[in-house]
């Protein structure tokens, strides 16, 4: 069921549009009594759903119980962070996702079944757990706002991820990100259908059915001058409308090049981007575009730890990004690592495999904190006179001296890609 549709590659929507679109969803909804809303954290705060999430509680604000945001692995959001995406909404209404142990186990996706869709690739079952605070037998909606863009793990971000990731249990999210590793980034990303998403289907369609979800998602494109836009907004509660916002998404999200880029230099705005496990979107992203021995330079002012979570911060310290064959191997003889297959996964996604190199500029870890685990390292106030992120154009750029580079403001805005690896995967 689709309660509102609109977009197109050139649409550009003004607040008061996204206001009266969710609005007429909620109305076809009929009288909602109590609204769990689950929009994601601050590290998706282009995706307009802070201004979504304030929109649905003007709509009624006595039927909305609580906001929770779908933080994955990640940080609870803090006071500071929630007022910049959310603004005044009361600070009451927000909740806090445990996925180490806040989550109740629903059911198991078979380990035939992963065995099927990954290729053989990985074999073990996957259990479907849920944030117990979904499982409220009161609510009758939970609306679940995100932004449909390319992602390194179920190909597509955004509609059934938000839940089964990021409101799901560690097993969840260990095992689903580690199956698209081992499948394989670059098979997957931009994907509309991936294995993970296949998985997060199944689970949708066998254990969380009963589950009163709408999902409101946007599309958010840029044009030539680097400025956002709103060109989709589609709310539903099938998959309908995962479906049309990724096709949207897929001709304004993926920069397809004619050929692979030498240089590519990546802005990591301090509010959104603050370790590693996030800012290595610049890599997951981009990895696609990157021309053999060419070089990625990250400009990453607010990056002062290597995970979201204390343990998997200290697992990335530990192995670092030094390749899938290291990483294989130390999931097989290390207990620690297997028994945390979400940092495997981000430690194979991160790795080069020795075709690139990647250098990071960072306010708050220093030199040896970022060679230790793989990448070089360079002061980041000198590339930021450099290269400075202020002037830059989004895409291609020509320096004074020559130097030809090619500039990106944000990576969790898209995926960059060269023509012939795209088309061959």
């Amino acid at each position: 069921m689709i309660y509102f549709e609109r977009g197109s590659e050139e649409d550009s929507f003004s607040a008061d549009d996204l206001k009266q679109g969710l609005f007429t969803a909620l109305d076809a909804l009929g009288r909602v009594k109590k609204m769990l809303i689950v929009p994601p954290d601050i590290t998706r705060l282009h995706s307009r759903a802070g201004e979504l999430t304030r929109y649905a509680f003007e709509h009624d604000p006595g039927a909305v119980s609580g906001i929770l945001p779908a933080l994955g692995t990640h940080y609870p959001m803090h006071e500071k962070e929630i007022e910049i995406m959310f603004g005044d909404l009361p600070k009451k209404l927000f909740r806090i996702h445990d996925w180490r142990s806040g989550c109740t186990r629903m059911g198991e996706i078979p380990a035939d079944f992963i065995k099927s869709i990954s290729e053989g690739a990985v074999n073990y079952p996957i259990p479907v757990t849920i944030d117990n605070q979904l499982l409220d037998g009161g609510l009758d909606c939970i609306l679940s706002i995100g932004q449909i863009v390319p992602h390194e793990v179920a190909g597509m971000a955004g509609h059934g991820k938000n839940l089964f990731v990021g409101l799901g249990g560690q097993e969840n999210i260990h095992k689903s990100h580690f199956l698209g590793a081992a499948y394989g980034i670059e098979r997957i990303m931009g994907r509309i259908d991936s294995p993970v998403r296949k998985v997060i289907d199944y689970a949708f369609d066998k254990y969380l059915n009963s589950l009163p979800v709408v999902h409101a998602i946007t599309v958010i494109g840029k044009d030539l001058e680097g400025a956002s836009h709103v060109r989709g907004l589609y709310i539903g509660s099938g998959k309908e409308c995962y479906t049309r916002a990724a096709e949207l998404s897929r001709k304004v999200n993926i920069q397809v090049l004619e050929k692979p880029l030498n240089k590519i230099i990546v802005y990591l705005d301090p509010v959104e981007y603050k370790s590693f496990w996030l800012g290595n979107k610049s890599i997951y992203r981009t990895r696609m575009a990157i021309a053999d021995q060419g070089e990625l330079i990250v400009l990453a002012p607010g990056v002062g730890a290597f995970g979201e979570d204390r343990e998997i911060d200290a697992l990335i310290r530990k192995y670092g990004y030094k390749g899938t064959a290291s990483l294989m191997k130390n999931v097989t003889g290390n207990l620690d690592l297997k028994n945390n297959l979400s940092a495997a996964a981000h430690l194979i996604h991160g790795s080069t495999e020795g075709r690139f190199s990647v250098t990071y500029c960072t306010g708050k870890l220093g030199k040896d904190d970022v060679e230790s685990v793989g990448f070089s390292f360079k002061p980041l106030e000198r590339m930021l006179k450099r290269y400075n992120p202020d002037v830059l154009r989004e895409g291609p750029n020509i320096m004074a001296d020559g130097e030809q580079i090619y500039f990106i403001s944000n990576p969790g805005a898209g995926l960059w890609t060269d023509k012939a690896r795209f088309e061959m995967t």
